[in-house]
């Protein structure tokens, strides 16, 4: 068993192994090697080679240059060679005593001055060393370290909570005051808790704000806490307010509810929902082949015909009116999205819940919302209200940087996941053409915040999960990130590397697309990465001049243009809907319109000298806007 063992290791030999002829002579064990090809060794100056562990003899050097012969290793036929794990755990123990005795060693002399990049504090003692590229921070017993939200080295007990509003400049003040300098605070939008408008009044007389409170206290508007701050009274209140615990009669934390309590009071079942009741539990659903395809849990009109005639005890005629406006407010589709609603045995239908894609969509919670389907107009004004709370209280002042898991876990979120049920059996049809664009940009942008918290960052090789596979049921259909953008948005244009467009030629949701593509669109949504343009909430009726802003905005940063060299560089996602903005100068002339002065000028020079002009476009930075 050994011999094959042997013929490996000649067919492999070291690196440092001798060449033998064919006169070689074995004797026994030590089979040594009668002639051998010289080897040049390093000069007397440099390094001299080792013998392998595994050679029982070392070689000499004679005058001559001549070697003695080696013998044979024994790697394979011994276990010197083995693998040794009581030398492995021995060595690995001696590294830790090491380290520990160092750690020892710096921590006993805590009292003396630093020597090698540790820090003293005023009464000499170290706080911080390092050891081995490992940085220690040394706290004395019955010390703690100061975290964020303390102040004077002692946790904030009480509470700092102000009242505010979206959009207002002083709350935004406020809301910068306390972030730098990490103070911990409740803020309390009444655009989103209109049930506290109530409570604001009764606590300072008016509906003003910002209003900040210390624990109970009122300190007043931005006047009275840059007065404070002047005059160093601020300091001595925090101290004090820090130092007891928040009392009962302090305006309370913002607790779990939905958007609007007096809205949610008057909500009403929807008037069809009685005998969508009776359908559901009266109708044959079944899977049927139709057309040599499968489609689940359907029904004939005939047969929906039929209950409800039973049901209500009326004609015909009646029953198909009353199929139809079903149809209309979405309880029922027809399998193939054909017609509204029609008789008879070959027209099958089945439920807006039934739907195959419906059930994964992140606003459907197991089942459909019946309740009275509200004006679209006022639920994209909800969620644009909602979102640009959440964007003023969890995002950067640059809106470059979200906070996504203070956004997940707050009440202003968890509002926005309740709203999002009533976009099920939205009329997104009777909007204007502003109302479609400001909706449909606000939508995006919302469903890429819910999708990083749901499922995370888009990925920078599969992002089909991200931007396809996440969904919302928006008036009876299903939309995914990429179906807004390219279908509607981009007026049903490819995506890019795509043979497909979204959307087939029998779409209904065609019609909400625009007649005109509008290249600014891109600049108005934020795909959650870091080379995307800022996240931005827009209003219906300034859409267009908002839009143009938020191009202008991105082309300070998005562009850079170099004389010497005659180039331009451009954003990655210009390039990939090259379709959208056009080829060659044409993309240079459209973006002179959204540069600054400073850089539309070198630009203009490049055009108009009549010279060649390089278009770059710079790297695209997947990684996520947090």
């Amino acid at each position: 068993m050994e011999r094959p063992q042997e013929s490996a290791a000649h067919d492999h030999p070291p690196a440092t192994a001798l060449l033998a002829t064919g006169d070689d002579v074995v004797k026994g064990e030590k089979s040594a090697y009668q002639k051998e090809e010289r080897l040049l060794r390093p000069p007397s100056h440099l390094p001299q080679p080792e013998a392998p562990p595994g050679l029982t003899k070392v070689r000499s050097t004679g005058p001559d240059d001549e070697r003695r012969p080696i013998d044979r290793s024994v790697s394979l036929k011994s276990t010197a060679a083995t693998i040794d794990v009581s030398t492995i755990g021995k060595y690995l123990r001696d590294r830790g005593n090491v380290f520990s005795a160092a750690i020892t060693k710096r921590i006993s002399t805590l009292k003396e001055p630093p020597h090698d990049g540790g820090e003293c504090d005023p009464a000499g003692s170290i706080t911080e060393f390092h050891v081995s590229g490992l940085k220690v921070i040394v706290v004395h017993k019955g010390e703690n370290v100061r975290e964020e939200g303390e102040t004077d080295g002692r946790e904030i007990k009480g509470r700092v909570s102000f009242f505010s509003r979206s959009g207002c400049r002083d709350c935004g003040a406020v809301r910068s005051f306390f972030r730098d300098r990490a103070i911990p605070y409740v803020e309390i939008n009444v655009d989103v808790f209109q049930e506290r408008d109530k409570e604001l009044v009764e606590r300072t007389g008016s509906p003003a704000v910002p209003a900040i409170f210390f624990n109970e206290k009122l300190l007043g508007g931005l006047v009275a806490l840059n007065s404070l701050r002047n005059c160093g009274e601020f300091e001595r209140r925090l101290r004090e307010m820090a130092g007891g615990r928040c009392p009962e009669a302090a305006p309370p934390v913002p607790a779990y509810g939905f958007d609007d309590e007096e809205e949610l009071r008057r909500e009403r079942p929807d008037a069809m929902v009685a005998i969508v009741r009776v359908l559901r539990q009266r109708l044959p659903i079944q899977d049927r082949i139709i057309r040599m395809k499968l489609a689940n849990n359907c029904f004939s009109g005939s047969d929906m015909v039929e209950v409800i005639i039973s049901h209500l005890d009326c004609g015909r005629k009646k029953a198909v009116e009353i199929g139809r406006e079903l149809a209309r407010k979405h309880f029922i589709h027809h399998v193939f999205r054909e017609n509204d609603f029609e008789d008879g045995n070959n027209h099958f239908y089945r439920f807006l819940e039934h739907e195959p894609a419906i059930p994964r969509c992140f606003n459907f919670r197991g089942s459909t919302n019946d309740n009275e389907p509200k004006p679209a107009a006022t639920v994209s004004q909800r969620l644009t209200k909602l979102m640009v709370a959440i964007l003023e209280a969890y995002a950067s002042d640059d809106r470059c940087h979200l906070d996504y898991g203070r956004i997940g876990a707050s009440e202003e979120f968890r509002r926005y996941v309740n709203l999002v049920k009533d976009l099920q059996r939205v009329d997104i049809f009777s909007l204007s053409a502003d109302e479609k664009l400001a909706f449909f940009l606000n939508l995006y942008n919302a469903m890429v915040i819910h999708a990083v918290i749901r499922i995370g960052q888009p990925g920078e090789i599969d992002r089909r999960v991200f931007y396809c596979d996440f969904q919302y049921a928006v008036g009876g259909y299903p939309y995914s990130l990429s179906s807004i953008k390219n279908g509607i948005l981009r007026s049903n244009r490819r995506q890019p590397y795509s043979l497909v467009k979204p959307f087939g030629a029998r779409d209904k949701r065609l019609e909400l697309a625009p007649a005109k593509l509008n290249p600014l669109i891109h600049f108005g949504l934020c795909h959650g990465t870091r080379s995307s343009p800022t996240v931005r909430f827009f209003s219906a009726q300034g859409v267009e001049v908002e839009l143009r802003h938020a191009a202008r905005e991105f082309f300070l940063g998005g562009v850079e243009v170099d004389l010497e060299r005659r180039a331009v560089y451009l954003t990655k996602f210009m390039k990939w809907y090259s379709a959208d903005f056009g080829q060659g100068k044409d993309i240079l002339h459209w973006i002179l319109n959204y540069m600054d002065a400073t850089r539309a000028g070198l630009l203009t020079h490049l055009l108009n000298d009549g010279g060649p002009i390089n278009i770059s476009y710079q790297n695209y930075d997947w990684s996520l806007n947090c």
